[in-house]
């Protein structure tokens, strides 16, 4: 029997080129802007005909950054402070079997790149820069949205934003449309489910900056701004 084989057509360009800083759903940093930046063999404009009526779409992706591993039946949510073990298809844990990952985002335009190729732009996408992705779909509100949907053991987490204060000053030059990006970015609390003690300073990378934080209860304080080399 062949290997069934799934082709790679596009891969994000987004300000995250970690792991740790990524929101951890997809929807939550809506001011994030991305870009879905497809390969030359489908940029072709025919393949995006009424894309512009849509205002979301899902995307179907890999967690390319999860090394290889053998079948676990129970995963460790972050969000339940990583002790506690729930079924891995009860959860959206990134080590699952084939490691595919579905994310909702809200479209805002199609460009096209530089050198041909076709991007479309998004906003509130947990994706890092460079994850592959196999098919975008447009999402249907008729269909797709359950507004009375249970949440599972996700409904007792609590939800609650931290507030986000910057004592360290923005490098010039810092990009304005990124500023409220990284401050919704950093409300949603970074740091692992099992690290919330106080006092520790965390680093995180957002575009070509990095970005030093603590946080003491509810409230998260940026301590330095620095600039990266350009990637």
């Amino acid at each position: 029997m062949e290997k069934d084989e799934i082709k790679v057509i596009a891969k994000v360009s987004s300000p995250f080129f970690e792991k740790f800083g990524i929101p951890r759903q997809s929807g939550l940093a809506e001011s994030v802007e991305s870009k879905i930046v497809f390969e030359k063999e489908f940029s072709v404009p025919e393949a995006f005909r009424g894309i512009e009526g849509f205002s979301h779409l899902w995307v179907i992706w890999k967690f390319s950054e999860v090394k290889e591993h053998s079948f676990s039946p129970t995963v460790r949510p972050p969000k339940l402070g990583g002790n506690k073990r729930m079924g891995v298809f009860a959860t959206r844990s990134p080590f699952r079997p084939n490691n595919l990952a579905l994310s909702s985002v809200k479209f805002l335009r199609l460009e096209r790149e530089k050198d041909g190729r076709i991007s479309l732009v998004v906003t509130g996408a947990d994706l890092m820069n460079g994850t592959p992705v196999y098919d975008v779909k447009p999402y249907l509100p008729y269909a797709d949205s359950h507004p009375q949907a249970v949440g599972g053991f996700s409904d007792g987490v609590s939800k609650e934003k931290l507030n986000v204060v910057f004592e360290a000053e923005f490098p010039p030059s810092f990009p304005e449309k990124l500023k409220a990006g990284l401050s919704e970015s950093l409300s949603f609390d970074p740091r692992p489910g099992y690290q919330h003690g106080c006092g520790r300073i965390y680093y995180m990378i957002f575009s070509d900056y990095e970005i030093a934080f603590v946080v003491d209860g509810k409230t998260l304080t940026v301590k330095g701004i620095t600039e990266k080399i350009s990637r």
